[in-house]
């Protein structure tokens, strides 16, 4: 199933990309986030949503958002965030919600580890919460940029642990790390959810697809034991569409 999320959606209302979706895209992954938030806006998607012939997932929000905070209040915040997000996506219906791992100090070097720490006390919260809400949730790798916990294979290993949590391959993401081929082998079937964008590995310029320096054709018939969701995660509707022209042959 191919479908479509991007971020800059969330500054319109839902109809107006519900509508453009409906009948392009087999699914839309909701970046829950300004004017798309579920939680803020969840009597507009519980109206809105029934009524498309489409399939939903929703992607955590991000923005001012730290689950592996070592700030207290910081963290409990955004971990209440998440939580409501989870409580309103099962009332919704919706069984498929991606979440970032967290973000280390951008100004104090050294740290990382009380970092990790706490962005693994995170996920037995989060493990506890699927298990409780009926929704399968996935723990996002993130790309190169030195604040991003969970960057490599064995880092975003160490942090979902023994939990039963997924991970969402962000085939982009791994590409800025040189971490695609660590990401398949580590995790395997635990990936339950995908999303794909192209660039030329130095930055996470989400691309579109063929546009970039990312091996298609080899992931693919790496995944070919993967049977859920491509979420396109593009910076624009056209992009996206162009993407799926391209990868939907790929996965016939």
């Amino acid at each position: 199933m191919i479908g479509i999320s991007c971020t800059s959606f969330s500054a319109d209302p839902p109809k107006m990309w519900l509508d453009q979706i409906v009948g392009n895209f087999d699914l839309w992954e909701i970046f829950s986030e300004a004017s798309h938030s579920i939680v803020y806006h969840e009597k507009e998607f519980r109206e809105l949503l029934p009524s498309y012939d489409l399939h939903y997932s929703i992607h955590a929000p991000i923005c001012d958002i730290n689950i592996a905070s070592i700030s207290d209040p910081v963290r409990k915040a955004s971990m209440k965030e998440t939580l409501d997000t989870i409580k309103v996506a099962n009332k919704l219906g919706i069984d498929r919600m991606t979440i970032h791992p967290g973000l280390s100090s951008m100004s104090v070097h050294g740290i990382d580890y009380k970092y990790l720490a706490h962005a693994k006390e995170s996920m037995k919260v989060l493990d506890d919460a699927q298990k409780e809400y009926g929704i399968s949730l996935a723990i996002e790798n993130m790309p190169n940029s030195y604040f991003f916990l969970g960057r490599t294979a064995s880092e975003l290993d160490e942090i979902v642990g023994d939990t039963d949590l997924g991970i969402c391959f962000d085939i982009g993401h791994a590409n800025t790390t040189g971490q695609i081929d660590e990401m398949i082998d580590t995790f395997g079937k635990r990936i339950k959810n995908i999303h794909i964008h192209d660039n030329n590995g130095d930055k996470d310029d989400h691309l579109t697809i063929g546009s970039g320096s990312v091996d298609f054709c080899k992931i693919l018939k790496k995944l070919k034991f993967y049977d859920r969701n491509y979420v396109i995660e593009s910076k624009s509707y056209d992009s996206a569409i162009e993407s799926q022209s391209v990868l939907g042959p790929w996965l016939s």
